[in-house]
């Protein structure tokens, strides 16, 4: 009650705000300290009964609201520690940090120019350059920060549905052909969840062969799209995937797109990891073909390390967007406005309120430049490679698929000494099975480290090392060997 807007309430808040501002540089300082733990676990009925949260009728006093900050960052992982290697989006970039605490500040909402003048002008500046690096002319065409990879790949879906059949938009499903969309056994669930999202439905989703290294094989692709046709269904949309979830793959995108523009389907790439590499002149080849898409997922959040969330859809034709998704409501965006009318961005999403996503990527853009980021970038990859290499050849380890990593994915069996000398079996699958669930537990429980690990098609758990951290260093790499063999020795 005593802080701002209370009356001379000037003195308390800025104590207030400057006594979180402590808190929060003090986790910051932490978050790059080896000598701190990434994770302080504890089980959830722990942390429950350990301390009070529930909510009261009551206010407490500003000393307890402090002790709840700290109390929330004592549990917290720290995402930015070099150690902690657990997802595709790790790190924590001071400028970034910096552009959200000003856009938490500025607390305003995305819809029109009216409300977010500056907001507004550097989406449109930081998606056309976006656009531009994905290959677009002059980077014309459309896009959008939205919540998210997820939802990115469904306004994909969305819009490439209304290309093809506009009735929808007034009529619904009933009125149109059933639809089916393509996408690859490794690609993420996002597309099928999309799919479910908007009435096209998960069986619609054909999932096409990957390789050996788990990249889409385009004969198979265009075998299941004829195979569609056949049965009378309408193929609207492939999704290819640029940098897989768990091997970190790039599917052969100038065939997908040779495929796509033969049978008149909407190319869409999932470029939510891998579509940083365009940052990087050492790496972008792995996305040609990209800039024939029609629509690109590219995550901010993910390779470039921009804080939580930053996500862009970016859309080649112009226009699109807005027909699709507009609703034309007269009391957001009157047409009689003082202003020109085409900067009032809000009728081409799906979100009514829409956070300010965009500063915290324009404000590291212009502290990095490019160059910035792919030295970030290609500092990640080279890192993925020195573990490939060291591990390899390694006793104890077991790649799960030949060759270097082509992203920061590198995805590897620890088979304990028990089991080295073990025939390969159904019983030593069982047991392999167990190995990486419990060295990660024992990781969580010492809180040294975390690092994913996951099954896949025929494959038992196997550990998936990511890095997008670019705090990350060889000596990193080495702790993380030495940290698995040692929790994993008496298995």
């Amino acid at each position: 009650p005593d802080l701002l807007p209370a009356c001379n309430g000037e003195i308390t808040t800025m104590s207030f705000l400057q006594d979180v501002v402590d808190i929060l540089l003090q986790y910051v300082v932490k978050s790059f300290d080896r000598s701190t733990k990434v994770i302080d676990f504890h089980y959830p009925n722990e942390l429950l009964q350990e301390y009070n949260w529930e909510l009261a009728d009551q206010p407490q006093t500003l000393e307890e609201i402090l002790l709840n900050c700290r109390t929330t960052l004592k549990y917290a992982i720290k995402t930015g520690h070099p150690r902690y290697f657990n997802q595709l989006s790790t790190g924590l970039d001071m400028v970034g940090l910096a552009a959200d605490w000003l856009t938490s500040a500025a607390n305003t909402n995305m819809f029109t120019y009216e409300i977010a003048p500056v907001f507004v002008l550097l989406e449109y500046v930081t998606l056309r350059k976006m656009r531009e690096m994905v290959g677009w002319p002059g980077g014309c065409g459309d896009g959008i920060f939205s919540p998210g990879g997820a939802i990115s790949n469904m306004y994909a879906m969305l819009i490439a549905r209304f290309k093809m059949f506009p009735e929808v938009k007034e009529k619904g499903m009933a009125t149109i052909p059933r639809l089916v969309a393509f996408t690859s056994e490794h690609s993420h669930f996002s597309v099928k969840k999309g799919a479910a999202a908007l009435g096209i439905g998960t069986d619609s989703v054909i999932l096409i062969r990957c390789d050996e290294r788990g990249k889409m094989i385009p004969s198979d692709l265009e075998r299941r799209i004829l195979e569609a046709k056949q049965k009378g269904f309408v193929p609207f949309l492939v999704s290819a995937t640029a940098g897989t979830t768990v091997y970190g793959a790039f599917d052969p995108l100038i065939a997908i797109a040779d495929i796509c523009k033969k049978y008149k389907i909407w190319m869409h790439v999932d470029g939510a990891w891998g579509g940083g590499l365009l940052m990087s002149r050492k790496h972008k080849w792995k996305l040609n073909g990209i800039e024939r898409a029609n629509s690109v997922t590219w995550n901010p959040h993910k390779m470039m390390g921009v804080p939580l969330q930053c996500s862009a859809l970016l859309v080649r034709e112009e226009g699109l967007m807005q027909s699709c998704n507009q609703m034309h409501a007269s009391y957001l965006f009157q047409q009689d406005k003082h202003y020109d009318l085409s900067y009032d961005t809000g009728d081409k999403a799906l979100q009514c309120g829409r956070h300010v996503d965009v500063f915290k990527l324009w404000l590291m853009w212009r502290a990095k430049g490019t160059t910035g980021f792919e030295a970030q970038i290609d500092k990640c990859l080279e890192l993925a490679e020195y573990l490939y290499n060291k591990i390899k050849n390694r006793e104890g380890y077991e790649m799960v698929f030949d060759g270097k990593p082509q992203h920061t994915n590198v995805c590897f069996w620890y088979i304990p000494p028990s089991l080295r000398s073990m025939e390969d079996n159904e019983e030593r699958m069982s047991r392999l099975m167990k190995v990486a669930p419990v060295i990660k537990a024992r990781m969580m429980e010492y809180g040294t480290t975390m690092v994913s690990y996951q099954p896949l098609g025929d494959k038992v758990n196997f550990f998936r090392m990511v890095i997008s951290n670019p705090a990350a260093t060889h000596q990193d790499i080495d702790f993380l060997i030495g940290e698995i063999e040692r929790l994993g020795q008496d298995l």
